[in-house]
C-alpha cells in the first residue's frame, strides 16, 4: 500500500508543506532573529534557512525525483536535466520579517517543463493562503478569487517599487496611477489575483523562486503574468530570472505595456 503521502497531489503537498513551514517561521521572532546581509542579494535570517530546510525535507521525501531550487539552497544544476522541479523562496518579504511586520510570504511552486502546475503562496502571520493547480482556478483560504477588471490605466491602482515609475521607463510623461507597495513580490502578485489591486508591475530582474508561484496564482485568477517586456515566463531555466514581471488583467495589461519603454 502507498503511504498517504505518496497519493497526495501537486497541490496538496505544497499545502500541506506550507503550513509545516509557516509553524516553523512563526517559532521564531524576526527582529531577535539572527539576520546577515547577502552580498547583493540583501537581508537573510535563520529562520530563512529553518523554513527551507523543512520544506526540503517534506517535499523531497514525497517527490524524490523532483529537482528543486531555492533561494536558500546553492544551485544543483542537476534541477535542469528534471521534468519537475520545485521552485521555493522560504521566506519572501525578509525585510518585512525582520520588521515584525506579517506581509512576509512562503512561496511555492512545481514547475513542469518551464511552467508551473501547482503553486501556493502562505502568509502564516496574516493566516492568508493562496493556492492554484493548473487550469483548477486560484482561491485564498480555499474560496475561489478572481483578478480585477479594469482596464483604464489612468487611475489605476499599481503595486510597484517607486524607481519602477521613473520617466526613463515610460513613452512620454508616467501614468497618472496610485503607486502601492507590499516588500513581498509573491504577496504582490497574490493580491493582483484576489482582484485588491489592478496591477504589479517591476522592472528590475526577478528571480523565478519570486515569482513562481505568484504568476500560475495570477493566472488561473484571470490575470495575465509575463515579463515586465511583456514575453513569456518560463522557468527553470540555466539563469533563473525573468526581466521584471507585469500582472493584470489581459486589457490593463495590454495598456501598460503600450505606455512602457
Amino acid at each position: 500500500m502507498q503511504a498517504p503521502e505518496a497519493q497526495e497531489t501537486d497541490l496538496a503537498l505544497l499545502l500541506r508543506a506550507a503550513r509545516a513551514a509557516g509553524d516553523v517561521a512563526l517559532g521564531f521572532s524576526g527582529p531577535t532573529a539572527k539576520a546577515w546581509d547577502k552580498p547583493g542579494q540583501g537581508p537573510v535570517t535563520e529562520a530563512d534557512f529553518a523554513v527551507n530546510d523543512v520544506l526540503h525535507d517534506i517535499l523531497r521525501a514525497a517527490r524524490p525525483e523532483y529537482g528543486w531550487l531555492s533561494e536558500e539552497t546553492p544551485d544543483d544544476r542537476a534541477r535542469l536535466g528534471c521534468e519537475h522541479v520545485f521552485i521555493i523562496d522560504p521566506i519572501d518579504g525578509t525585510r518585512s520579517f525582520i520588521e515584525g511586520s506579517g506581509t512576509w510570504a512562503h512561496s511555492i511552486a512545481i514547475a513542469r517543463r518551464g511552467a508551473v502546475t501547482a503553486a501556493v503562496i502562505h502568509l502564516p502571520a496574516r493566516a492568508r493562503t493562496f493556492a492554484a493547480a493548473l487550469g483548477q482556478g486560484a482561491t485564498l483560504n480555499g474560496a475561489p478569487i478572481r483578478t480585477g477588471c479594469r482596464a483604464e490605466l489612468t487611475g489605476a491602482s499599481v503595486m510597484a517599487p517607486k524607481p519602477t515609475m521613473q520617466p526613463a521607463h515610460w513613452r512620454g510623461t508616467p501614468p497618472e496611477v496610485t503607486r502601492v507597495f507590499r516588500p513581498s513580490l509573491a504577496y504582490r502578485m497574490a493580491l493582483i489575483a484576489q482582484g485588491r489591486f489592478d496591477a504589479m508591475l517591476t522592472i528590475r530582474p526577478s528571480w523565478h523562486w519570486d515569482i513562481a508561484a505568484g504568476a500560475l496564482i495570477a493566472t488561473e485568477a484571470g490575470a495575465l503574468a509575463t515579463a515586465a517586456d511583456g514575453s513569456p515566463l518560463t522557468f527553470n531555466t540555466e539563469t533563473p530570472q525573468s526581466p521584471g514581471v507585469l500582472a493584470a488583467n489581459p486589457g490593463l495589461h495590454r495598456a501598460i505595456r503600450d505606455r512602457l519603454v
